[in-house]
């Protein structure tokens, strides 16, 4: 902590060195060479020096902020479920701020040469931390498990390292940077607390708006953060060097200028080498066939295969969503039983890939379908792309399609009630935070009120052996809207290890084993196939009598509904 200031008697002469104006220069005013509580020699008036201070405290914050926020968005990534990694990540740097703070009175006494060092091992630890955890995911490829499956030597530790690491050196910033602006000008403890803040604070928001705004979309994960090492390592050294150089000697300042020269070069080859460590990284992730890797407005867009007899595959965000050899299983049960009963205005929510509006189609006598897709660009790419487009049948090209880039929340709020005979929700998994509104009993509600008295509803609902809870949870969730319930699952396909961060399969890392589905009405449902309808050609009334059968065997009694501010996934 940074001592108070007590003004000296009147007449009397400012001491630097310690108590009675005795230590180190003996009283005569002359400030010793460096040292805690001496005032700094500067090459600017003092008012300039503590308005660069505080510039560079301001710059510091928003970089220290983005490695936060960085580290938050790659853990959710890569594993999934971003509450609990934005908890992990934000808990733990802020104990380590604590413990930095404390680590840095002992250097409060080199205070200019010691936050040199701080920001040159910051400006390479959050720097590189974004591609060093992509690296090891990608040729490791051993995140998938949830946290409970941490060992002694886990991946997910160097998660954990990395943010004890940045929240130390984040935190023994605050002192030094206290007895920097001190030793420019002393004031009152009170007064440089409230300065120093000010500029910490208003430095994390620029910070925070700019990852989300400028930093993820044009720069990426990798880019962004290599920047923003590269301007940490910057202004630190030009503060420290600039302005309090003659506080450091000849060798200090020669360790800390050869450093942030190394630490610079290492992160511009890092930039440089970016792109093709990412598309090296994609490959090691996703193998050697992608063909497709586009950013859109919400998420990450990957096709692969559709060349060399390879099954064209499509990732959304890293999670598997189609595989060309075994997706029909899942649409032609996601959407036929639903279309038993009255079809002629059908609603699908999601469906982006325009996989099961193809199976609504096969009804001829289906009048008008829309389709609620909040990301146009996958919409886009399942229009124009050759392999998804002919996989879909061109079904995006029917007269009877209307698409609706929207909210599915915020769109059913404006849907008149009955409107529709049938809706098929094809949405992100529940795991999946992003997801979770779209699975709880406030948005089941909204359906019930946009279904006609005797609409059909259904839901998939993630897989029923993998995740039971899960599934019976949704369940729940539907019952307690007011409407009955059929589950039903079909087998998947047992295609092993996906090849992608997949997080469907309870953090596996392998392919699905089967897919659950709830069908719902506000009357009991019937689980059966429309006579008149087209057949389809890997669902029969027996299998999804036998697999409903099977689904009820695995039934969890008693679990609490999934509400908005309450969430149960």
């Amino acid at each position: 902590m940074i001592e108070p200031h007590v003004p000296a008697p009147p007449g009397s002469r400012p001491s630097w060195g310690g108590s009675g104006g005795s230590g180190g220069s003996g009283g005569s005013g002359t400030p010793p060479p460096g040292g805690r509580g001496t005032a700094a020699r500067l090459p600017v008036r003092p008012g300039v020096g503590r308005f660069l201070v505080l510039a560079g405290v301001f710059v510091c914050a928003a970089c220290g902020l983005v490695y936060e926020l960085e580290l938050v968005a790659l853990a959710s990534y890569l594993i999934g479920d971003s509450v609990t990694q934005a908890s992990v990540v934000l808990s733990v740097m802020v104990f380590a701020m604590g413990l930095g703070s404390l680590a840095a009175k002992r250097l409060r006494r080199f205070a200019a040469a010691g936050f040199g060092a701080v920001e040159a091992v910051l400006a390479l630890v959050g720097g590189s931390s974004a591609m060093v955890l992509y690296a090891v995911f990608a040729w490791t490829g051993a995140w998938t498990g949830g946290w409970g499956g941490l060992g002694a030597d886990g991946p997910r530790l160097l998660l954990v390292a990395f943010s004890l690491a940045i929240g130390v050196l984040i935190g023994a910033e605050v002192p030094l940077l206290m007895e920097l602006i001190q030793r420019v000008r002393r004031q009152d403890a009170g007064g440089a607390v409230a300065d120093l803040f000010a500029a910490d604070y208003v430095g994390a928001l620029v910070g925070g708006l700019a990852f989300p705004f400028v930093l993820l979309p044009f720069l990426g994960q990798l880019t962004g953060a290599l920047l923003t090492g590269t301007v940490n390592a910057v202004v630190g050294a030009a503060l420290v060097l600039g302005l309090f150089r003659r506080d450091m000697t000849r060798r200090a300042r020669r360790l800390l200028l050869a450093a942030n020269a190394a630490v610079l070069a290492l992160l511009a080859t890092a930039t440089v080498l970016a792109d093709d460590f990412e598309r090296a990284a994609r490959h090691a992730v996703y193998g050697q066939d992608v063909r497709v890797a586009v950013r859109t407005g919400a998420q990450e867009v990957i096709l692969t295969g559709d060349t060399d007899g390879r099954p064209l595959a499509l990732f959304l965000d890293g999670r598997l969503r189609v595989r060309a050899d075994d997706e029909r299983r899942r649409h032609e049960a996601l959407v036929h039983p639903a279309m038993s009963g009255p079809h002629a205005r059908v609603l699908i929510l999601g469906g982006g890939d325009g996989l099961a509006l193809r199976e609504v189609l096969r009804h001829p006598d289906v009048r008008r379908v829309d389709v609620v897709e909040s990301d146009p660009g996958l919409t886009r790419l399942a229009r124009h792309d050759p392999g998804l487009s002919a996989l879909n049948e061109h079904a995006f090209g029917d007269a009877r399609v209307r698409v609706v880039a929207d909210d599915a929340f915020r769109r059913l709020r404006t849907t008149p009630t009955g409107a529709y005979d049938v809706v098929i929700s094809d949405l992100p998994h529940p795991g999946v935070t992003a997801g979770t509104k779209f699975y709880s009993q406030e948005f089941y509600g909204l359906l019930r009120r946009v279904l006609a008295p005797e609409g059909r509803l259904v839901v998939h609902a993630g897989p029923v052996l993998a995740q039971p809870r899960t599934f019976w949870t949704v369940d729940a969730t539907l019952r307690a809207a007011g409407l009955r319930t059929v589950p039903y699952r079909v087998g998947a396909r047992d295609t092993g290890r996906a090849p992608g961060p997949d997080r469907t399969a309870a953090g596996t890392g392998r392919a699905p084993r089967d897919w659950g589905f709830l069908l719902a009405s506000r009357g009991a449902p019937a689980l059966r196939l429309d006579p008149a309808g087209p057949r389809p050609r890997t669902v029969t009334a027996g299998s999804l009598e036998r697999d409903a059968r099977a689904t009820a065997r695995t039934r969890i009694d008693g679990l609490p509904p999934s509400t908005l501010v309450h969430p149960r996934y």
